[in-house]
């Protein structure tokens, strides 16, 4: 178990506040106490910090919603390609996070001095405008990944309701439906979790995702062999999606070929993003032996562990459901029985998708910082919890905030829900700067690496040819929702803007 984000804002109380003013205060993390640097250990962390505590750690960080989609992902690519895109994008993370591992401290790696998170380790490495722009692309990413869990969450709520329709009519019901009604639902809990000020007052909620998370993948697992079985044969193409094949979306054909070819690279490299958690997860092991050298022990296992699930999960996916494979695997396997399976794995969905909101730090902040003196921003009011014996710290500039988050991404859901292609689009997005640009260069200015040398310039392909992916990637996903978009009719997409902005405007 983590101890508390240090991404979480620091609480505002009566206008209290820091005298910071740097813009780039407020697109970084909380500074953390410095501990002793010879063999110092996070004093918040209370469990014993070894390689596997570690290699569990990152493992519960990188298994998520990313699993849906690599069925998809591979279908589209096909036996050949598939499986070696995802081995050289799991490779790409483990190498750059050997390399992310030892900018854990400044100067020497051993006896430097500590950054206790990413945005720390691009503040000291690198400074500058850079650590702005990294600021920025994290939390554009957050909101992106709000929408993301918005969509997925509210299928799974569907899922769920047409499983029970269509097992309870006895299949004469084709229980159609729509999602936005779920989408509102998952919403409103949205703003509900969303008022929690402090998550280290919820401990136990990165347990939950984490058991929710392996849960759903493992059932998911479990019912593409069990498909595979019943089918008696095993389903796909050496080379992808066949061109003639019918989808929801049309017809497909030579250039929706590539398109989805292209948003596929998105989709595995979304289900590799991990990270931004790695620094912290490196601040909770135990020295001596220096932290990166056991880091690069746990990267290599745990990132080892996670390549060969998801290729199960992708594989047995794809060999289950062929060209027809599903954007969302769950979904897939329609009314299959146990149909209560399938409830469980869903209901795992919404339960660890309900909990992850945090973008909410830069905007406090900077209004704190904007507005010390109203009442409105930095003010708190003491509410008491009946029956719990605790009190809950209203801030009304809190409350009206986050709210208004979660509504805006809760439409933007609704107006577009393609789970794969916003997917594809936050895998492209999140990839090249966080997962390789960064710790490239965060790591030649820890090295002093002098341009042009032979590792410079290999560094250097490595950062382009990630960017050549990205790029392509992106250009995939929003190919994928243009294509997708004309399968709504102007009139009813018309009809459903009103519906969604006549609601929130009530709500």
């Amino acid at each position: 178990m983590l101890p508390r984000s240090r991404t979480l804002p620091s609480r505002i109380h009566h206008g209290a506040l820091e005298e910071r003013h740097d813009i780039r205060h407020y697109l970084q993390v909380e500074p953390q106490p410095k501990a002793t640097e010879a063999g110092a250990i996070n004093p918040q962390s209370t469990i014993p910090r070894t390689l596997w505590t570690a290699s569990s750690h990152i493992i519960t960080a990188v298994i998520g919603s990313g699993v849906l989609s690599l069925t998809w992902g591979i279908a589209q690519l096909g036996w050949v390609t598939g499986p070696a895109v995802m081995l050289l994008f799991a490779i790409v993370n483990l190498y750059t996070s050997n390399l992310l591992a030892q900018c854990y401290r400044t100067g020497d790696p051993v006896t430097g001095r500590r950054n206790y998170t990413y945005m720390d380790s691009v503040k000291s490495n690198l400074g500058g405008r850079r650590v702005v722009i990294c600021g920025l692309i994290q939390y554009v990413n957050m909101i992106g990944v709000a929408v993301g869990y918005t969509i997925a969450a509210s299928v799974s709520m569907m899922a769920i309701k047409r499983s029970n329709c269509f097992h309870k009519s006895g299949g004469r019901d084709p229980c159609h439906m729509s999602s936005n009604g779920y989408m509102i639902t998952f919403g409103i809990f949205e703003i509900i979790f969303s008022q929690i000020q402090d998550f280290s007052q919820v401990w136990w909620l990165s347990i939950v995702a984490a058991l929710m998370s392996f849960t759903y993948s493992a059932i998911g697992l479990g019912l593409g062999i069990g498909k595979v079985a019943v089918n008696g044969t095993i389903k796909g193409s050496l080379f992808g999606i066949s061109i003639g094949t019918v989808t929801k979306a049309g017809t497909v054909t030579e250039t929706q070929k590539m398109w989805r070819s292209l948003q596929a690279l998105g989709a595995i490299a979304f289900a590799y993003t991990f990270s931004l958690v790695l620094v912290e997860i490196q601040d909770t092991i135990r020295s001596p032996p220096a932290e990166h050298k056991t880091m690069k022990k746990a990267t290599l296992l745990s990132v080892s562990v996670t390549t060969v699930f998801y290729m199960l999960c992708g594989c047995f996916g794809y060999a289950a459901f062929g060209d027809l494979s599903p954007g969302n695997l769950l979904t897939g396997f329609g009314f299959y029985n146990p149909y209560w399976l399938l409830d469980i794995a869903n209901a795992a969905i919404v339960i660890h998708l309900v909990f992850c909101q945090p973008l909410f730090a830069f905007v406090e902040k900077w209004s704190s910082k904007k507005w010390p003196k109203s009442e409105f921003v930095t003010g708190e009011y003491e509410i008491p919890i009946p029956l719990v014996g605790a009190v809950y710290q209203l801030n009304l500039f809190r409350m009206v905030w986050r709210t208004i988050f979660v509504m805006i991404t809760t439409l933007i859901a609704m107006l577009m829900p393609f789970f794969n292609d916003v997917v594809g689009i936050l895998g492209a997005f999140g990839f090249w700067p966080l997962t390789v640009y960064f710790p490239i260069e965060m790591y030649i200015a820890q090295k002093k690496i002098s341009r042009w040398s032979t590792k410079w310039v290999g560094l250097q392909i490595l950062s382009a040819t990630c960017l050549l992916v990205s790029i392509a990637a992106a250009v995939g996903s929003f190919a994928g929702i243009v294509l997708d978009l004309k399968t709504i009719s102007p009139s009813k997409l018309a009809i459903e803007s009103i519906y969604i902005i006549y609601i929130c405007v009530h709500v």
